[in-house]
């Protein structure tokens, strides 16, 4: 199952809305060259070159149906490609990413591994959810531990990688930045019901599960997540809040 624009941005001003906070920690320097991890549709990678003119953008992603809407936003200045922000090269003074790492293991190599990808006195901006011990997302977990799925997913899980908050500020300390900004914020969200907050999983967290699964499994999934998130909430609205850690690092200049 990949990654539904559609369904994506249904949640749009929800979704994006970390971003809008993200943004002016962003250092604005000319002639700045800029990554964007996990691009998505595109459209705040458009927003980030909008904010940094004279700067070349790329937004990278590895989904095909997310980089076809992107593509309608290329400028000169912008482009888009199919990569995976776990193979990364280059060096850049801004490597930015907008809901993307948690999907990737083990933040403890992959912090500085980004690292290592900006150039001296250049910037990492990182944005990714830490919400994994909301109810709703222990029922996803709950519910794929379960049979008939645990067997159909071939007992396969995933348990978050997003590390506490102090421990980002240790790992880039660790790796000599001093100059740092880390800071978790709730953006609470009121969905109408239930059933609203379990179309919401199934546009992010539920597709690796839905991926793994035949037609007839995916639907019997679905229908255990509503059941379950409906016990947990019978009646709406639903009061969602979506806890975000934001990150900015200075990497240091290099000495003379």
């Amino acid at each position: 199952m990949p990654w539904d624009p559609d369904l994506y941005l249904a949640f749009q001003k929800e979704r994006f809305a970390p971003f809008e906070d993200l943004l002016p920690v962003i250092r604005v320097r000319p002639g700045l060259s800029v990554v964007d991890l996990g691009c998505g549709t595109g459209e705040l990678t458009l927003r980030l070159a909008d904010h940094l003119p004279g700067s070349e953008v790329l937004g990278v992603d590895t989904s095909e149906p997310m980089l076809e809407r992107a593509a309608a936003l290329q400028r000169p200045g912008l482009r888009f490609e199919r990569r995976d922000l776990r193979r990364l090269d280059g060096a850049w003074d801004l490597v930015f990413s907008h809901a993307a790492i948690h999907w990737v293991e083990d933040h403890r190599a992959l912090i500085p591994a980004l690292l290592t990808h900006v150039n001296p006195g250049g910037q990492l901006a990182l944005q990714f959810p830490s919400n994994h011990h909301h109810a709703a997302h222990r029922a996803v977990v709950e519910t794929a531990g379960e049979e008939p799925f645990k067997t159909a997913l071939e007992g396969w899980n995933r348990i978050s990688p997003v590390l506490p908050m102090a421990s980002y500020a240790e790992i880039l300390y660790e790796e000599g930045v001093t100059d740092m900004r880390i800071f978790e914020k709730i953006y609470p969200h009121i969905m109408e019901n239930a059933d609203a907050l379990a179309m919401w999983l199934s546009g992010t967290t539920l597709v690796p599960y839905l991926d793994r699964l035949d037609d007839l499994y995916r639907e019997y999934f679905l229908q255990a997540m509503r059941r379950k998130l409906r016990a947990l909430w019978p009646s709406g609205p639903v009061f969602y809040p979506f806890r975000r850690i934001l990150l900015s690092a200075v990497r240091p200049e290099v000495a003379p």
